[in-house]
């Protein structure tokens, strides 16, 4: 798949809601090979004992981190724990939830973060416009689209438990 990818990312707010109202769940390992320009990563998710691995090519952001162009492919496992190995700073562990909106019309992808990251919970829609309406889950809170902080990339360098207490909690 390749074209622009337009989301939006948000807080979620403390508690569970997003475990009991998620229809899936898998584990993800991703890093993130040096590049200039552009952020290449590789994924590997494992949902039930099956698992999948991407390649992804991310150009910067435009909008104030809305949209970007992406290049997403899938790859071997083997591929993946290899190409794993070429990565640099360490690697993201989350577990991502699948959420219906309230309405069925989009999917929010919940991340826990694991690791140096834990106690951080992201949740981000993907949109087929800039200004594409959607509702959003109760547990949603303050909106994150652009600030640097949140990207699992720079969450490498710069992980969660550094900076943590600079988060207002809602």
């Amino acid at each position: 798949m390749s074209g622009l990818e337009i989301e939006r990312k948000f807080l979620v707010r403390k508690g569970g809601a997003y475990r009991s109202a998620a229809f899936s769940c898998k584990h993800i390992r991703q890093g993130y090979i040096p590049a200039d320009g552009v952020t290449v990563r590789i994924r590997l998710s494992e949902e039930q004992e099956v698992g999948t691995a991407f390649l992804t090519i991310k150009g910067k952001s435009q909008d104030g981190g809305l949209s970007r162009y992406e290049f997403e492919k899938e790859i071997t496992i083997d591929e993946a724990e290899h190409l794993l190995q070429l990565c640099r700073g360490g690697l993201i562990d989350k577990h991502r939830y699948l959420v219906k909106s309230p309405d069925g019309r989009h999917t929010f992808e919940v991340d826990e973060f694991h690791g140096d990251n834990d106690g951080l919970v992201m949740a981000e829609v993907e949109l087929g416009s800039a200004d594409e309406p959607f509702t959003k889950p109760d547990f949603i809170g303050r909106e994150v689209t652009g600030d640097r902080r949140f990207y699992n990339k720079h969450m490498l360098r710069y992980p969660f438990c550094m900076w943590r207490d600079t988060i207002e909690q809602e």
